[in-house]
């Protein structure tokens, strides 16, 4: 897909979006172009005409009008202030967990035990017949919502899967399938993206606060994804290293929607419903294999390679992020068949270009980054400091699960 079709195809899905929400709106202009287009030359039909049309034209400014001091009745504000993760602590559930977080780049919740439970491969998923639809109080800010998050970017109201569990070890048991959901991109723009928001009610004063009240459970924790209202869409993101030992990375241009100009992983994206089938069309049943199918295929798509080019893709971690209203998110480690020289000639899928400015290739050595981790260093020193300086959440996060399983294994 080329450029100017895939800004054509952002534009037309956000005046969809907005327009399904406001079609009393579109029918009175609807009303307006017809009045207009009917008038017959007849002195009845003219005279009757000229009234519909008046009477259209008087609607459509009304509404016009009405849409304006709706949509002007918020004030939309960046949250500038790190996640207060001391006023949100981790979910009982959740064994060994702690936030990481990393300056100018984001929070997230991680559990060293989960991600090993990941590596035995266990996990189930269990796909609802229904897909996702916003809870009544976050569809009535979606319209609002979305023009300030679309922004300067190009945003694409593609499909893509949701999460309704937690991968979360089962002691003596195989555990109990995790619940996936199909759902919109803009589900998640409206709903999980809200978590970087403060949004008030202009006549009011009145504030909004979704991780209050959409991210705290009852008894004043983080709410596992099971009890989630969010979207929730899964994130999946890779880290591959290439025959001759090099690490691949993505340079984002400034038009990504998230952490652009800064490094991203190997592949990153989010799994969409095609990841849960098979080559043959038939369903998935394992988490990881529906993950990893999704990893290697944001891998391809972001850095021009062919399947062929991957010899295998291990699951390694997971984490929840919290500024984009705690998403989950699965980290990878890729092996590739093909050598440094061979990845730096390929080139990624034209609608890619939008958001890539091109790969950079580090020298990074897994089992020392894995052993200085599991000896008490920091992950700001752990990591090449270009890697640190430079790195999205994802990719840091991604390295520091995968140099984790590389130290266990060695």
């Amino acid at each position: 897909m080329g450029k100017l079709t895939r800004r054509a195809r952002a534009k037309a899905d956000y005046l969809g979006f907005v327009g399904a929400r406001e079609w009393p709106l579109a029918a009175s202009g609807l009303g307006v172009v017809l009045g207009a287009v009917t008038i017959l030359p007849s002195a009845v039909g003219v005279v009757l005409s000229v009234v519909a049309l008046g009477l259209g034209v008087a609607t459509f400014t009304r509404d016009v009008r009405l849409l304006r001091r709706r949509w002007a009745g918020f004030e939309f504000t960046t949250i500038a202030a790190p996640f207060p993760t001391a006023e949100l602590p981790p979910p009982s559930a959740y064994p060994e967990s702690a936030y990481l977080a990393v300056p100018a780049r984001g929070t997230a919740l991680v559990s060293a035990a989960i991600d090993r439970d990941l590596w035995t491969e266990q996990h189930t998923i269990d796909v609802a017949e229904e897909s996702y639809r916003l809870p009544p109080a976050l569809k009535a800010t979606a319209p609002h919502v979305l023009p300030l998050r679309a922004r300067g970017r190009l945003l694409f109201n593609g499909p893509i899967v949701g999460m309704r569990g937690d991968p979360l070890p089962a002691a003596g048991a195989r555990p109990a399938p995790i619940r996936l959901h199909r759902a919109r991109f803009f589900d998640a723009v409206c709903s999980n993206e809200l978590a970087a928001l403060r949004i008030t009610r202009v006549d009011t004063g009145e504030e909004y606060d979704l991780r209050k009240a959409e991210l705290t459970d009852t008894a004043g924790a983080l709410r596992a994804l099971g009890s989630s209202t969010l979207a929730d869409l899964v994130g999946v993101s890779t880290v591959a290293f290439t025959t001759d030992g090099k690490l691949v990375t993505v340079r984002q241009s400034p038009l990504n929607s998230v952490s652009g100009l800064l490094l991203a992983p190997s592949g990153s994206g989010s799994l969409e419903p095609r990841d849960l089938r098979t080559p043959d069309g038939g369903p998935r049943r394992l988490l990881h294999t529906a993950v990893r199918a999704g990893m290697e295929r944001e891998l391809c798509e972001e850095s021009g390679l062919e399947p062929a080019d991957v010899r295998e893709t291990k699951v390694v971690g997971f984490a929840r992020w919290m500024e984009r209203g705690a998403k989950p998110e699965f980290f990878g480690l890729t092996r590739l068949a093909v050598d440094s020289a061979e990845v730096t000639r390929r080139r990624p899928d034209s609608g890619e270009r939008l958001y890539s400015a091109g790969l950079t290739l580090f020298d990074v050595d897994l089992a020392a980054i894995g052993a200085a981790l599991a000896g008490g260093v920091p992950l700001s020193e752990a990591l090449p400091q270009r890697l640190w300086e430079d790195g999205s959440l994802p990719l840091l996060l991604a390295l520091r699960a995968a140099a984790a399983w590389q130290a266990a294994r060695v």
